[in-house]
């Protein structure tokens, strides 16, 4: 059996399906909304490890801090065979966490991107020449389904991404990553944390510009895709905290009443002046918070690991 192996679970022509459907179904609500995964082409990756390097972002930094101190300890307690990251990118940070598991065998990272994976998955081999990595690309918000992989297994979800969610769309995700997962099989769930709204706020609204750079990224993305003619210099670049649900939000104001044509979904969508397009939210936890969403799931958290300055935490919760 090849150490490198790539299963696509994605017909070819679902991301340009998807984007289609979030633009259609986003822009003709109300409020508009559209989902943050489309910042992320080429140039909205570059922008966004531009942003983790800003002094006002810190859940990068910290969260890289917790895997270097803690990877031994997340080891010592699955004693895990195969290695799943979901949105798994450059690996970069499991790197921590696979040199640390002296017993894992197989490493299956998920992403949509598969030449990100195929990057990802040679630079680790070459690393680690005993390793088995089977790539897999796949949307794990839709009927995720893994190979076989020896377990016991350790599933991370890294990267305050489950804060991208809503509270309705977390909670089936947790019971989706539930089913995946056997009795005594672990979750590694990275969560950003609530804390002083100028911290917050700051993190989302670099002076640099290079957030607001980001956030109108989409606007790009939607007029090269669906020939759209959005100009980004239309819309301001904001970020609120919104406390009562705890979360942060980008938006994208409009400068002023104006109408944006979307050729290839045969739409005119007006804006107001002032009106906002929000396009992302990102929910801060709490420790009690997070024990309450996975002990819902069929989840029970055994390990809570933050930073020094307790702005990020690592959670381990394994299948009940």
């Amino acid at each position: 059996m090849s150490p490198f192996s790539l299963t696509t679970a994605l017909p070819a022509d679902a991301t340009a399906a998807a984007l289609r459907a979030d633009v259609r179904r986003g822009l003709t609500r109300s409020p508009k909304e559209l989902p943050p995964k489309w910042f992320y082409d080429a140039r909205g990756s570059e922008l966004f490890d531009e942003i983790t390097r800003l002094p006002v972002y810190y859940p990068t930094r910290a969260e890289r801090e917790i895997l270097l101190a803690r990877s031994g300890a997340i080891a010592a307690a699955t004693g895990a065979r195969t290695l799943i990251e979901l949105g798994s990118g450059s690996s970069d940070k499991t790197r921590h966490l696979i040199g640390a598991l002296e017993t894992l065998e197989t490493y299956v990272p998920v992403d949509v991107s598969a030449s990100a994976l195929e990057a990802a998955g040679r630079s680790l081999l070459a690393e680690h020449p005993g390793l088995t990595v089977h790539a897999l690309v796949a949307d794990f918000q839709h009927g995720l389904t893994l190979p076989d992989t020896p377990g016991p297994r350790l599933l991370a979800f890294l990267g305050g991404t489950l804060g991208n969610l809503l509270p309705a769309e977390r909670a089936v995700f947790l019971r989706d990553m539930h089913t995946l997962l056997a009795p005594g099989d672990a979750l590694l769930l990275g969560t950003d944390l609530v804390k002083d709204e100028a911290t917050l706020v700051a993190a989302y609204d670099d002076p640099q510009g290079v957030t607001a750079a980001f956030n109108k990224n989409v606007l790009h993305v939607i007029n090269r895709e669906l020939n759209a003619d959005f100009d980004p210099d239309d819309f301001t670049h904001l970020a609120r905290w919104n406390a009562e649900d705890a979360w942060i939000e980008m938006r994208l104001r409009a400068r002023r009443a104006l109408t944006v044509k979307i050729p290839e979904l045969g739409l005119a969508v007006p804006f107001t002046a002032g009106e906002e397009l929000r396009t992302e939210v990102s929910a801060k936890f709490r420790e009690a918070g997070v024990r309450g969403e996975l002990a819902a799931a069929g989840m029970e958290l055994t390990h809570w690991w933050t930073d020094a300055a307790g702005r990020f935490a690592l959670s381990l919760s394994v299948r009940r």
